[in-house]
């Protein structure tokens, strides 16, 4: 084989340790270049209006071969210098000379570039490839974050509206809103209670089955059932009096509370004009000697008073007036709770509800006795029953009961549960539209962070459309530097070929 076609491989990362091992350059080379790039930041201050020296000068290293270059350029901008040997005068001439014959000793400038070359390879082209690679994965994160915030926020939206879905409400003015249901709750009630006029043929059955099973038991079942049949959804004086009402004196509605609420409250006329129009509203007929011009008491802080107050004063019988005016005023007149109506009342309510349930759970055992035909015992039992027992079949109890549950459903539901606690609670509505507004919060500050999700997004692909183009420049130098590196150590060899491992590009 011929030995000058024999190729030279070269590690890259041993490149330096190559050139010194090989007697190319010195093994204090770097002494050597910190004096010659001093040279250069001082001759580079002093240079002529050329457009090429400004590209060679605007890099962000300037080798050998870049000097090389400005002596040429200078060659022809310094011609006027130079004297009758050859020589050139001007002082821009002579550093730059200088600077490529310190370059030459010890083939400073091949290990110099060689240095350069590695650190290329080495650090500066995998760190550019790194930062790129990491742009890539931000945008890449950002944008399954931007589509997780995008989700989230289309969820918290759609739980916002089946909440406002469940109770009745659409969500504009949801304080309002919810305010408002109550006053339509009166009149479902109604219509709950009117459903109930349809289970007169359910009690009855249920009442005969008891009177049949207990032998002739008298008592009636499901009473408030029965009431509510019979009369509708009453006031609760009806249902505990068995009369109407000559008048019914509702509490004060969460309207008038939120008016007094919203009103501004002037403090500073309290327990003066008040207090003198409440004494004056009210005589007690109680004097006071002594006491203040403006209220009189009646209240005297001498014994012979004192006495004379305690002897005139009968309370056993003003305490018995008292309570036959106050009989008197309340008869007939339906006030506190008894002004609400039976659904509108908790515990009648839950009554209601129960007794449902009772007569529902009848229907379904009587449903299940009668589909065992084979239970003759059963049979048996039921031959001397009334007939309203005997004539009902399967379809028609199965009717009732689909009654039954439709009533039971329409009073525990959400919506209406929601409705009764509203009732019940003012602090309830409160709590529910900001339980709302909160879930719409949520799905606004997702909606924000999808925002800056997509701006990170925007910056990250900035930064990597900026490192691109320093990358290419640089694995352009790079590949510049190999080929000058290797066509100077192939020329020391006499011209075999040199390969530089280990730096793909």
């Amino acid at each position: 084989m011929d030995y000058q076609n024999l190729p030279i491989d070269i590690q890259t990362s041993k490149l330096l340790d190559w050139l010194v091992d090989r007697r190319h350059c010195s093994l204090k080379w770097q002494a050597q270049v910190r004096i010659i790039r001093e040279k250069i930041a001082l001759a580079i201050q002093d240079m002529p209006e050329n457009e090429e020296i400004k590209c060679l000068l605007s890099g962000s290293y300037i080798h050998y071969f870049h000097c090389l270059r400005i002596v040429e350029i200078l060659k022809r901008t310094e011609a006027s210098s130079k004297n009758i040997f050859g020589r050139y005068s001007s002082q821009r001439m002579k550093d730059w000379q200088e600077i490529v014959t310190l370059y030459e000793k010890d083939n400073t400038y091949l290990v110099e570039l060689s240095s350069l070359l590695v650190r290329n390879v080495n650090y500066e082209i995998p760190s550019l490839k790194k930062q790129i690679s990491k742009c890539q994965q931000l945008q890449q994160e950002y944008m399954r974050k931007e589509e997780e915030c995008q989700l989230a926020a289309a969820e918290m939206r759609e739980r916002f509206c089946s909440s406002c879905k469940q109770y009745g409400i659409s969500g504009d003015d949801i304080h309002q809103e919810l305010l408002a249901l109550v006053k339509d709750l009166p009149s479902q009630l109604e219509e709950i209670g009117g459903g109930a006029k349809g289970l007169l043929e359910a009690i009855n059955l249920y009442q005969a089955c008891v009177q049949f099973v207990c032998d002739g038991s008298t008592e009636q079942v499901v009473p408030l059932l029965r009431h509510v049949q019979a009369r509708g959804n009453t006031t609760v004086y009806e249902w505990r009096r068995g009369v109407k009402p000559i008048s019914v004196e509702r509490p004060k509605t969460e309207e008038v509370k939120e008016m007094v609420e919203e009103e501004a409250i002037d403090w500073g006329d309290f327990g003066t004009e008040e207090t003198v129009s409440v004494s004056e509203a009210t005589d007690y007929g109680i004097s006071v000697e002594g006491g203040s011009e403006e209220i009189d008491w009646g209240i005297s802080l001498e014994p012979e008073a004192q006495e004379s107050s305690s002897s005139g004063i009968d309370w056993g019988d003003m305490k018995d007036d008292m309570a036959q005016n106050l009989s008197e005023d309340l008869e007939g007149v339906a006030r506190g709770p008894d002004a609400f109506t039976l659904l509108e009342m908790p515990e009648t309510r839950n009554q209601f509800i129960d007794e449902l349930m009772e007569l529902e759970i009848f229907l379904s055992q009587r449903i299940v006795e009668m589909s065992e035909e084979a239970d003759i015992l059963s049979v048996s039992q039921f031959q001397q029953a009334p007939p309203i027992l005997q004539d009902q079949t399967k379809e028609r109890l199965e009717a009732m009961m689909a009654v039954i549950q439709n009533l039971i459903g329409q009073l525990t539901n959400l919506r209406m549960q929601h409705l009764f606690m509203i009732l019940a609670s003012p602090r309830y509505v409160d709590r529910v539209t900001e339980l709302l507004h909160q879930k719409l919060k949520q799905a606004n500050l997702l909606l924000l962070k999808k925002e800056v999700m997509v701006k990170k997004q925007k910056e990250a692909l900035e930064e990597q459309a900026n490192l691109e183009p320093k990358l290419d420049l640089l694995l352009e130098k790079t590949r510049d530097l190999q080929k000058l590196i290797k066509a100077d150590i192939s020329k020391r060899y006499n011209g075999r070929p040199v390969n530089l491992m280990g730096a793909s590009l």
